[in-house]
């Protein structure tokens, strides 16, 4: 059986060096090396992990997919690093934790911001957040760019591979609109019959899933937007633009307000939300916390 290869740290340092200043010839004055030496131990540390890490095809060093991914590793490893240093020497850490979370764009905002608290809640932290598609998102997570992704679509069985997924949420579906729409009350859900409606983007499962309670019960309803940000849709719905499906915790605020009137409550169909975390030999330690602790 052959003997596992070892990383030579030296090695990585060096790798994360020209990553991070673009090209050997930077990082060659900032680590104080010839270029021909830096460029012999990057070769040697590609030969030893077995994967390219740069396409030097073009003009300017870019990284690989594997590149990109020993870049998430590196920088996990110094810094954990400088951490065990502070530590060890009983000092106050220079700089604090940080957490990186991709939120799915259909998120309502005040789910968003309750994950910051649990985060802050958890640790004395950096919270950068980034908002994207749920699947982009999955890509970024498992590049190890993000240590935490809130969607409200349930990963895939073809996405599974190499995630945890939880449910951290199922909230009830009701359909709002502005007092104007108050009189639909009367008759629901059929009373929504050829109404105007600020439907969610069509890639959502809650689109698909209104769609399917409409059509069990023949009701065409006219569509006259379909957006993707909630915070959109609910300015939609309270200006009488259309009736808007949303899940009742996402219009708490409006319906108090009486901006929204709820004028019925779909029936079997509920808006999952979903905290997904990559599997990794390196935890973030407040992203363990939040996926062992956070529930709405």
């Amino acid at each position: 059986m052959s003997a596992r290869p070892w990383v030579n740290y030296h090695h990585l340092l060096y790798f994360k060096t020209i990553a991070l200043e673009g090209g050997i010839a930077n990082a060659a004055k900032k680590l104080r090396l010839g270029q021909p030496t830096l460029s012999t131990q990057l070769k040697q540390f590609e030969s030893t992990i077995g994967h390219q890490l740069f396409d030097r095809s073009k003009r300017q060093l870019q990284l690989t997919e594997a590149g990109r991914l020993v870049l998430g590793y590196a920088n996990e490893i110094f810094r954990l690093g400088d951490e065990m240093l502070d530590a060890i020497n009983d000092r106050h850490m220079a700089a604090k934790l940080q957490i990186q979370i991709g939120v799915a764009d259909t998120v309502p905002k005040h789910l968003t911001l309750s994950l910051f608290h649990k985060a802050q809640e958890a640790h004395d932290c950096v919270v950068s957040i980034t908002e994207g598609h749920g699947h982009e998102l999955l890509r970024e997570l498992r590049a190890h760019r993000v240590d935490l992704v809130m969607t409200n679509d349930a990963p895939h069985a073809a996405e599974a591979t190499g995630i945890f997924a939880k449910s951290i949420a199922r909230m009830p579906v009701v359909v709002c609109g502005s007092k104007k729409f108050a009189r639909l009350k009367t008759g629901f859900p059929e009373s929504l019959k050829n109404q105007p409606f600020v439907m969610p983007s069509v890639h959502t499962k809650l689109r698909h899933d209104v769609e399917h309670f409409f059509k069990l019960r023949d009701i065409n309803v006219d569509t006259v937007a379909e957006v993707q940000d909630t915070s959109l849709q609910k300015l939609m719905g309270s200006h009488g633009d259309g009736l808007i499906p949303i899940a009742a915790p996402a219009a708490e605020e409006l319906i108090g307000s009486k901006s929204l009137v709820v004028i019925g409550t779909l029936l079997d169909v509920y808006e999952e939300l979903w905290l997904i975390a990559g599997k990794r030999r390196l935890q973030n330690p407040i992203a363990a916390q939040i996926m062992k602790d956070f529930r709405l």
